[in-house]
């Protein structure tokens, strides 16, 4: 079972080198420090993933430290995902893996905890980049230190000028402008992005990507600011504005923790089916909305990707000095989750892989 899990891991390492060399990137990627060749050849992509997916029985892996540090609160459906990718990791690669975050969204809590993992010298470094002013110092004190470090999750836009490898996770304007293009077509005209993260600059521009896509079929979006782990607060903001405006005919969302108290406020506000939902991100609650029809359509950035695939890049470049994507992010979404694939998705999800 542990081969056979190497081997998927060695195969999933495959497809994404592939993937990024097809596309000829704009930028070199940070340098790599210097490795003894002791006159052997050097090793393809496709020997290094044999080889790590070879080490069934541990050997020197054992003694491998990541250190992964994100902006999810443990309670988050979301982030469980996340934390399941990156144990599954942890297991198939048979390394050391330590997962800290805040309690709440907590910026300044969140680079203590970087400077902690630091402090411990691990291997390497997997970080999400939810607000860089606050901690782009936290971040270089890493790779400085000379630990690599791989974001995830937040941060497409600024994880090249930290020094930061490579960043996994889904371009969100792109997900936005796609999905306000979507919600628009649908007829929408008036919509509002509940954001209930301010200040997380990846749910900004969410919201602002879902604003021009809106654009583009001659419809507008404002941005109301919920509550941040309060989903009564949310229910009553989202309630609160849909009584002060009428004519709102279509809502999105930034994730399962916040689309579960809209849903109901819409509800309650017997709005539906005028007011048009979507969301952001998954959830078991949030996908039998959609195969209902309640909510039109999800934007699924694929997390479970978000928290295994940088363990295991980290994991080979350590051993092989491989780091696929050029300087440029690998994209995990984003992907549309509709009525016709909510039931297959449900399934995944109830697992805790979707």
């Amino acid at each position: 079972m542990r081969l056979t899990r190497r081997l998927a891991a060695a195969n999933l390492l495959a497809l994404v080198i592939v993937g990024c060399q097809a596309a000829a990137p704009a930028a070199a990627p940070p340098a790599a420090p210097a490795a003894a060749n002791n006159g052997a050849a050097a090793p393809t992509a496709a020997s290094a993933a044999a080889a790590a997916a070879g080490a069934g029985n541990c050997g020197t892996t054992k003694d491998v430290r990541i250190a992964v540090v994100t902006h999810g609160q443990a309670t988050s459906n979301f982030w469980a995902v996340v934390q399941n990718g990156v144990k599954q990791a942890q297991k198939d690669l048979c390394i050391n893996v330590e997962y800290s975050s805040p309690e709440t969204f907590d910026v300044v809590r969140m680079g203590e905890l970087i400077d902690a993992a630091v402090a411990k010298k691990p291997d390497g470094l997997v970080v999400s980049i939810p607000d860089a002013d606050a901690l782009g110092s936290h971040i270089k004190k890493a790779v400085d230190a000379g630990i690599p470090v791989v974001s995830m999750n937040s941060g497409s836009d600024v994880f090249q000028k930290f020094g930061v490898l490579t960043h996994v996770g889904s371009d969100e304007g792109v997900a936005g402008l796609a999905g306000g293009r979507r919600l628009g077509g649908l007829g929408v005209k008036n919509a509002i992005c509940v954001n209930d993260e301010v200040g997380n600059t990846a749910l900004d521009t969410r919201c602002a990507g879902f604003t021009k896509g809106l654009a583009d079929t001659g419809a507008t979006m404002k941005v109301l600011a919920a509550p941040t782990g309060d989903p009564i607060g949310v229910q009553n903001a989202v309630a609160a504005a849909l009584q002060a405006d009428s004519t709102i005919d279509g809502v999105v969302t930034m994730g399962p923790d916040g689309a579960v108290p809209t849903l109901k406020a819409i509800k309650a506000a017997n709005r539906l089916p005028q007011v048009k939902m979507a969301t952001f991100d998954l959830g078991p609650d949030t996908l039998q909305a959609v195969q209902s029809g309640d909510i039109q359509f999800a934007i699924d950035q694929q997390q479970y990707l978000q928290g295994y695939l940088p363990v295991l890049l980290l994991m080979l470049y350590k051993q092989y000095l491989l780091m696929p994507g050029g300087g440029q992010a690998i994209l995990s979404g984003p992907n549309f989750v509709t009525k016709d694939t909510a039931a297959t998705v449900l399934s995944l999800a109830q697992n805790g892989i979707r």
